[in-house]
């Protein structure tokens, strides 16, 4: 909030300089969307002019409001907003926007500028962020705050544009918020009726306040977008919302002030035209020159004393709180830096030796929810979930009962112990989980994971690679990662899924093979502090791939070196041969054991084989060259098995790989494994095959 009263005047002349900086910024970029900026600068006035509480000085503390634009082609709203109130953005970073190494992206990026609280641009995933930080606010206030001590106690704000309500994930999303009652969620829809294509009325005919209604929001409006006191009026209204989040409609005109672009497309994204911009200063009564605001428009916007006021007052009721509760202030600041519990190491050593001790036949899918059980006991933070398949995806462990809300106030559930919810029932909403849960993280204080079956992260795939370019740790559970799953056929067969995942930068993917694996990709995802994981895993039963005692100690190769991605996990020797391998099976998941078979198969025929699981090729390929040498030793051919597209494994320079280069089939699965090969016998005539070729 400002330090000085806003009255009317001022508060149109702050609105006129984020319409003057996103117009100047726009034409010295020669691209950009001027219109959304302009069209929301009085709703801007009103929020961080009047309530929105931040620090500038310190854009990361953990109380502060968050502010999202979902709308995220509009940046310059909140890069001029970032400016004006006193955040390290200086001038010449707008100056800078879309160039090359600049802190004004084309659109907002968290971690690149000072007070973004997430990376928007796909539109309705900034609502459903948003959904995701109301959430998690609402979790932490109920689990760490006391009678006289509200430690856990704000708003999240967000503006969004038509864009974002037609985009499916909004429904998901805000079906979601009113299902938890998220109170302290309110959003503020730019309501101009235009989008790239023009007047969105042919297209774009729903009646979003009554659909709101009926998702359980509380809706204002319409009302005058460019009145920033009526604006204000209404947030003040929303935030007395005790058991609903609110919608506030504000209707707009995109451009406002251009007199020959407002209210028509050609303001939403190019520049307005340096005839127009002049036109425009004309219009608003803005004689300044570009990038230049006058120092009262600066006092007026300027929020960095007032910001750090707020936040004094808050670290002093966290003070009185620490004195009162120190365990739980402890608490509460490790999980929102972020930092797993000390005793985390062990409790990943103590589950691989359990895992490796038992040598347990089970599907990877229950290998994972045996993990869980351990690591959701030792981590509170950790928070689950799935898309109405959790009895499938074993997603749920005896420490995280359903989230529930009650019906009438909309607080958290408890149990006898005191404990809310840690497993959410998403629904059948791929999508909107996945957007959840990146704003769940974004928030901090939670470790989010939720589960569906691997094909339908098609469904979610946009928010898992804005979780890797946001670099998030946010893990997915995928089950019925092949052929495997039988009957249901080639709707639910992943074959292209694994590879396309892998493919994306800054993902880690994991296709563990057995308990011990699984409990290795649990392990590493959860320390991945800077990136999401996805897990694969199997319907069918995998028996357990014998390791050495050896494999125990530190970096033996086994157990320690399965978090390297891939390991040597049977030479010739072990199966009676004792000479060099002759060629190196490389494996996944389930085909581990289809692996092991087949070098038994190859030693009664007198070739010599070793063995190499690759849980996951995005950790491996990370390793050192030595390394992957000492796994994948150079002049010994090569022969991967997964149940899936080959594409990806040629970059091992495998000289032949089984796999499967269409979609599946319904029927059985052993039916299908023989119909595509995947066979002890099919796999050990590929190895001869290539053995006789090389001579």
């Amino acid at each position: 909030m400002a330090t000085t009263p806003i009255t009317p005047q001022s508060a149109q002349q702050m609105a006129n300089a984020i319409r003057a900086l996103a117009m100047d910024a726009v034409q010295a970029a020669n691209s950009g969307h001027p219109g959304a900026p302009m069209g929301m600068a009085d709703m801007a006035v009103a929020l961080w002019g009047k309530h929105l509480r931040h620090n500038p000085t310190n854009p990361h503390w953990m109380n502060r409001d968050r502010f999202v634009l979902s709308n995220g082609h509009g940046s310059m709203l909140i890069y001029a907003l970032l400016h004006l109130t006193g955040y390290k953005l200086p001038i010449n970073e707008l100056k800078n926007f879309r160039q090359l190494h600049s802190k004004t992206a084309g659109h907002p990026e968290v971690g690149v500028t000072p007070g973004v609280e997430t990376t928007t641009g796909p539109l309705g995933q900034g609502l459903t962020n948003a959904v995701g930080m109301a959430l998690a606010e609402k979790l932490l206030a109920s689990e760490f705050n006391r009678e006289g001590h509200a430690v856990v106690d704000h708003n999240t704000y967000v503006f969004l544009g038509d864009g974002c309500l037609m985009e499916g994930i909004s429904h998901e999303a805000a079906a979601l918020a009113g299902a938890w009652k998220l109170n302290k969620l309110i959003a503020l829809y730019d309501d101009n009726g235009i989008s790239i294509d023009g007047q969105v009325a042919p297209w774009f005919i729903d009646q979003t306040s009554l659909r709101f209604v009926a998702q359980g929001w509380n809706v204002i409006g319409p009302i005058d977008g460019h009145n920033a006191e009526v604006v204000s009026n209404a947030i003040v209204e929303a935030k007395k919302s005790t058991e609903r989040p609110t919608l506030i409609i504000c209707k707009t005109h995109i451009g406002k002030g251009s007199p020959n672009r407002a209210n028509t497309a050609k303001a939403h994204g190019e520049p307005l035209g340096a005839e127009e911009i002049k036109l425009t200063r004309e219009s608003i009564g803005w004689s300044h020159a570009p990038f230049v605001i006058p120092k009262e428009v600066y006092a007026d916007w300027d929020a960095k004393e007032a910001g750090k006021a707020t936040e004094q007052a808050w670290k002093d009721t966290f003070a009185a709180y620490q004195a009162a509760h120190p365990e739980l202030a402890k608490e509460l600041l490790r999980r929102m830096k972020g930092d797993l519990p000390k005793n985390f190491v062990q409790t990943a050593v103590d589950t691989v030796i359990a895992a490796h001790t038992k040598a347990e036949t089970v599907a990877s899918r229950k290998a994972s929810q045996l993990a869980l059980e351990a690591f959701t006991a030792a981590l509170p933070e950790l928070l689950g979930g799935s898309a109405d398949l959790t009895g499938s995806n074993l997603t749920n462990t005896k420490s995280t009962p359903n989230l529930r809300f009650e019906a009438l106030t909309g607080a958290v559930v408890k149990n006898e112990a005191g404990q809310g919810g840690r497993h959410i029932n998403y629904g059948v909403r791929e999508f909107g989980m996945a957007a959840i849960m990146n704003g769940v993280a974004l928030h901090g204080g939670f470790i989010p994971y939720g589960g569906t079956f691997l094909t339908f992260s098609d469904y979610s795939r946009n928010a898992i690679r804005m979780a890797a370019l946001m670099k998030q740790r946010v893990i997915h559970v995928f089950t019925h990662d092949s052929i495997g799953l039988g009957e249901d056929g080639p709707t639910h067969q992943s074959i292209e899924h694994a590879a396309s995942l892998r493919l994306i930068p800054n993902l880690d993917v994991w296709r563990p093979g057995d308990t011990a694996e699984t409990a290795v990709a649990w392990t590493v995802a959860l320390q991945n502090k800077t990136k999401p994981t996805a897990l694969l895993l199997s319907r069918q039963n995998i028996s357990y791939a014998p390791k050495a005692e050896s494999a125990l100690a530190p970096d033996a190769c086994g157990l320690d070196a399965i978090s390297k991605g891939a390991y040597v996990l049977a030479e010739p020797a072990e199966v009676g041969l004792k000479k060099k391998a002759q060629a190196v099976l490389i494996a996944t998941g389930s085909e581990v054991q289809l692996a092991l078979k087949a070098q038994a198969l190859l030693a009664e025929r007198k070739i010599a084989v070793r063995v190499v699981s690759m849980p996951s090729n995005t950790t491996f390929d990370k390793q050192s060259a030595d390394y992957k040498a000492s796994v994948l030793p150079a002049g010994v051919p090569r022969v991967a098995v997964e149940m899936g597209v080959s594409d990806g494994w040629w970059k091992y320079g495998c000289a032949a790989v089984v796999g499967i280069d269409t979609y599946g089939e319904s029927a059985p699965a052993p039916v299908l494994f023989q119909h595509f090969g995947f066979t002890a016998e099919n796999v050990a005539d590929t190895v001869q095959s290539v053995l006789q070729r090389k001579k």
